[in-house]
């Protein structure tokens, strides 16, 4: 066929998008549906979705490529799906959902009242990671859903990620990418399998072994799509699905961040930092490097786990202002407020802040902080100081990335939301002191889904072929040296010494907040 198109499906967290990409990397057709709401909160700190909502959106989105787009649907030769992480979903023999879906986001811990195993024990407090791995353990859904919910759990029959339910949904097979695992569930990482029973760190992520489902190299084709699906998703049947991987993974490959010294920047929900290494790194001790989109290769990641979800934060508490102005000039308030950036100088005049809204792996009793408040701070000080705090926050994870895998990072692409403000790239580059590059569309997920996609199916015979003819840098942000050193200082005299001078105090104020809460 002389202009295959891919058919990718990208569930995210607050939409699903279908996409029609073709062998040049250009969104040929696009639907997209927002969840309404995109989780719901029984209690503070929760955050749950209806599984229907997944699969309806899904349906919607794809029938909505079919009716809108008539004259592309006889050249889609291949479908792929990529979801968000850490989401999964307890389903009966009959693959009905037992209970909705517990969000990446949702906050609720188990309390683990039963020790690991004494050799765990033993060999995590060897390591110093007894109580970073015990605190995993307790935001791991599952040993919540075993402790609260236990008739749930004895009737589950398989807990699937969303990427391998809504495969089930297309294919009938219970079956995923090995690439999409990427939730907190017993998978070896290094080695791209489940892990034995036996292993020392299968009880922190206690799932019962029968319960996993059958996974598979990216690139594999995962099922076809039957005539029932066809009919009822407007879909070619007997087209292949095509497994690819995590939201993430797939946006770095969309990014063109393989076999080269850039790295990923995701400007999300959560914000992180990958690069691509074709040997196992984890990117700090005891981290793992989660499975690349491209078979055979790993994304070492660090990840600002509140990332630009603090810029929503700030527009609801603090930009009511902007709410109002943006819909008049005919923009949304985060341009507004972007437009605002240039009105503070780098730095914000002083005002610094650590962006731990959530605890990290190897930060656990981390919190948020900004320091060096004067009168002469506004609300816009504050907003940059976000973005800015975002940055070092990637800065650090840079520098750890750099360190662990011995590979110096030259340049940084940008994905996610807040790379569509220029101000937010250009900001970043001054930060870095590093070439920052955007590519040719917002889509770089959907992209790299379909970049997988036509490797497998020999369109392209590589994947270094693939970039070259569908991964178009578009534009281009240089670092202002000037800049740079002001951040540089900024970052090496203050904001690296932020979290240990605060440690102590993180500490006892969670304490406290334990106690008041038993």
């Amino acid at each position: 066929m002389a202009n295959p198109l891919i058919l990718t499906f990208d569930c995210g967290t607050q939409s699903i998008r279908a996409l029609l990409v073709d062998k040049k990397g250009n969104i040929i057709a696009k639907e997209q549906t927002a969840f309404n709401p995109a989780y719901y909160s029984l209690q503070p700190g929760y955050a749950e979705q209806k599984p229907s909502v997944y699969v309806d959106t899904l349906k919607e989105v794809s029938r909505r490529i079919h009716t809108n787009h008539p004259d592309q649907i006889d050249k889609i030769v291949a479908v792929t799906i990529t979801t968000i992480r850490d989401t999964c979903v307890c389903v009966d023999k009959e693959i009905q959902p037992l209970r909705d879906v517990i969000v990446w986001l949702d906050q609720r811990e188990a309390k683990c009242e039963k020790p690991l195993p004494l050799l765990s024990r033993l060999a995590f407090a060897l390591v110093g990671m007894s109580e970073a791995l015990e605190d995993q353990r307790k935001i791991t859904k599952s040993n919540w859903i075993k402790e609260n919910e236990a008739e749930i759990w004895a009737k589950t029959y398989k807990y699937l990620t969303l990427s391998g339910y809504l495969t089930y949904q297309l294919t009938g097979a219970l079956i995923d990418s090995a690439a999409s695992q990427v939730a907190h569930i017993p998978f070896d990482y290094k080695n791209n399998k489940w892990y034995d029973p036996s292993n020392i760190k299968y009880p922190i992520f206690d799932v019962e072994y029968d319960k996993l489902q059958e996974i598979v190299t990216p690139g594999s084709v995962l099922g076809y799509i039957s005539k029932s699906v066809s009919e009822e998703f407007l879909i070619k049947e007997g087209l292949p699905v095509i497994a690819t991987a995590s939201d993430k993974a797939c946006e770095t490959l969309g990014c063109g961040v393989l076999d080269n010294n850039l790295a990923s920047l995701s400007f999300g929900t959560t914000a992180t930092i990958q690069t691509t290494l074709r040997k196992y790194v984890e990117p700090q001790q005891f981290m793992p490097a989660y499975p690349g989109a491209v078979s055979g290769t790993w994304n070492p990641e660090i990840q600002v786990y509140r990332g630009f979800w603090m810029i929503s934060w700030f527009k609801k508490e603090f930009a009511e202002k902007e709410v109002v102005q943006a819909p008049k000039l005919g923009i949304s308030p985060e341009e507004l407020l972007n437009r605002r950036l240039k009105e503070i100088p780098p730095g914000s005049d002083g005002l610094i802040l650590q962006p731990y809204w959530a605890p990290m792996l190897k930060q656990p009793e981390a919190k948020g902080s900004i320091i060096g408040f004067s009168s002469e701070h506004t609300r816009i000080h504050i907003y940059k100081a976000i973005i800015e705090g975002i940055g070092y926050g990637l800065m650090e994870g840079m520098e750890n990335l750099e360190k662990s895998s011995k590979q110096p990072i030259t340049g940084l692409t940008v994905s996610g939301g807040g790379s569509q403000s220029d101000e937010i790239c250009q900001i970043t580059a001054d930060m870095f002191g590093k070439p920052v590059y955007k590519i040719q569309t917002y889509e770089a997920c959907g992209l790299g889904s379909s970049m997988v996609a036509f490797v497998s199916l020999g369109v392209y015979q590589n994947y270094k072929e693939a970039i070259e003819n569908m991964v178009h840098y578009t534009k281009t942000f240089t670092p202002n040296k000037e800049i740079h050193d002001i951040y540089r200082g900024l970052y090496e005299r203050i904001y690296r010494r932020i979290y240990k001078q605060l440690k102590p105090l993180y500490r006892e104020l969670r304490s406290i907040i334990k106690e008041r809460k038993e």
